[in-house]
């Protein structure tokens, strides 16, 4: 078992160096080829961030462990929120200045209840996959276009610029995106595999592994950036990152069961955890506007945050 321990620690550290390694050279590479830090930023970091997710999920569907995957895209999104968040505004209360982070917490929710719907009967179908798919590519269009319409002085697009790396030779850029694509898949395999054995020795279920383990170590970069974020006043952007990354893991993760091992999952997927994730996000949405009027995530919401996900964790493991 120690062994097993330790491959999936070796196995997380490498996903997540993979994962920003193809954020950084995917970055570097569209910068070179004259795509704006807008689009980047509200694509493919937010699409690199949800990376180890991705890989995960497929590859825990093709070893036919759907509610690993399922478990996955629903603990990665209530980590998110409740943990990640959480901690960060924790640290340092988070300013909601950006109308363009505004503008993608209802899309969110949108995204949240699609998923609900199509969780409720306890299957995920192959055609549900096709259809949370198709979305994502939607979604890539849609971010897009609302990157290229942002509003001069969003404070966002500073931000983003600040993060986006220059100057990068191509080949370069190129050598990390073929590295970040050649380790995802290998590093993720071996995490699987043992969390799976890990989960088997305890007597755990494989959604419990993936709503709990690999959803926390697999948002471990998303905590990591959204801390890194505060400390240079980069709030919306942290922000950004964690609710593009949560429409990703609704869309491109969740379809992943469905499109390679669909059919019935964990009933409660749909009895429990759907509804603490679209809790976590009504929450989310609730403090970032604020009615009493100041846009602020500040510290007893975050502690509010991360009470609730540790009363989940509890409940998961009792």
């Amino acid at each position: 078992m120690i062994t097993e321990v330790l491959i999936f620690i070796a196995g997380l550290i490498a996903l997540s160096w993979s994962a920003d390694r193809f954020v950084y050279g995917a970055s570097a590479l569209a910068t070179n080829i004259g795509v704006s830090s807008m689009v980047i930023g509200l694509t493919i970091v937010a699409m690199g961030s949800s990376a180890p997710e991705i890989v995960v999920s497929a590859t825990a569907s093709l070893n036919n462990n759907p509610d690993t995957a399922v478990g996955n895209a629903i603990g990665s999104n209530i980590t998110n929120i409740a943990l990640v968040l959480g901690l960060t505004a924790l640290y340092k209360p988070l300013l909601v200045s950006s109308s363009t982070v505004r503008r993608e917490m209802p899309i969110l929710l949108g995204f949240s209840l699609l998923a609900i719907y199509f969780l409720a009967d306890r299957q995920l179908e192959f055609y549900e996959g096709v259809i949370l798919i198709c979305l994502f590519f939607v979604s890539i269009a849609g971010l897009t276009w609302l990157s290229l319409s942002v509003e001069k002085g969003d404070p966002l697009q500073a931000e983003t610029e600040d993060e986006i790396p220059h100057g990068v030779p191509i080949k370069n850029a190129i050598f990390w995106v073929l590295v970040g694509l050649i380790m995802l898949p290998v590093s993720a395999h071996f995490m699987v595999d043992s969390a799976v054995e890990i989960a088997r020795f305890f007597g755990m279920s494989e959604l419990v592994i993936g709503l709990t383990i690999i959803a926390f170590g697999t948002s471990l970069p998303e905590l990591a950036a959204s801390i890194a974020g505060v400390m240079k006043g980069e709030d919306d952007l942290a922000l950004g990152n964690i609710i593009g990354s949560n429409i990703f893991n609704l869309l491109a993760v969740l379809a992943m069961p469905g499109l390679f091992a669909p059919g019935l999952i964990d009933e409660s997927v749909a009895s429990r955890d759907i509804f603490v994730m679209l809790t976590m996000t009504v929450l989310l949405i609730a403090f970032s506007f604020n009615f009493r009027g100041t846009r602020r995530i500040n510290r007893w919401e975050g502690g509010v945050l991360v009470t609730c996900y540790l009363i989940y964790c509890y409940v998961l493991f009792q």
